[in-house]
C-alpha cells in the first residue's frame, strides 16, 4: 500500500470520526447508528497503520492488490449497512401507517361521540 494511500485513509477516517461526534454532540445523530461510522473509520485506520493486515487479508481473498481489497470491503460494508438501513425504514413505515390509521379511527370516533352529544340536547 502506498504512503498516498495510507495517508488519505488516515484523512478520510479522522474526517468521519469528527464529523460522527460532532453530530452526536448536537443530537442530529444516535450513538447506536454512529457506531457503524464509527467501525468504519478505526478498520480503516487500522488497514492504514497497519497495513501488512490489509496485505495479507487481500492475498487471503484473492485481490490483485491492497487498495483493491479495501474498497471491495468498504463497498461490502456500506451495502449492508444500505440493507439494513432499507429494512429500518420498512418497519418504520408500516409502524407509521398503523398509527395514522389508528389516529384516523381514533378521530372518527371522536366525531361520531360529539354528534351525539349535539343531538342530545335537541331532545
Amino acid at each position: 500500500m502506498t504512503t498516498v494511500l495510507r495517508m488519505i485513509l488516515i484523512l478520510m477516517s479522522l474526517l468521519v470520526l469528527l464529523l460522527m461526534m460532532r453530530k452526536i454532540r448536537q443530537a442530529k445523530a444516535q450513538i447506536e447508528d454512529s457506531m457503524f461510522w464509527v467501525f468504519f473509520a478505526v478498520l480503516l485506520v487500522i488497514f492504514s497503520v497497519f497495513p501488512t493486515a490489509a496485505d495479507w487479508l487481500s492475498g487471503l481473498v484473492g485481490t490483485m492488490s491492497t487498495a483493491n481489497f479495501i474498497f471491495l470491503l468498504m463497498i461490502f460494508l456500506l451495502l449492508v449497512k444500505n440493507f439494513s438501513m432499507s429494512i429500518r425504514i420498512s418497519q418504520l413505515e408500516t409502524k407509521m401507517k398503523e398509527l395514522v390509521q389508528k389516529i384516523a379511527l381514533d378521530d372518527n370516533e371522536s366525531e361520531k361521540r360529539l354528534k351525539e352529544q349535539e343531538k342530545e340536547p335537541e331532545k
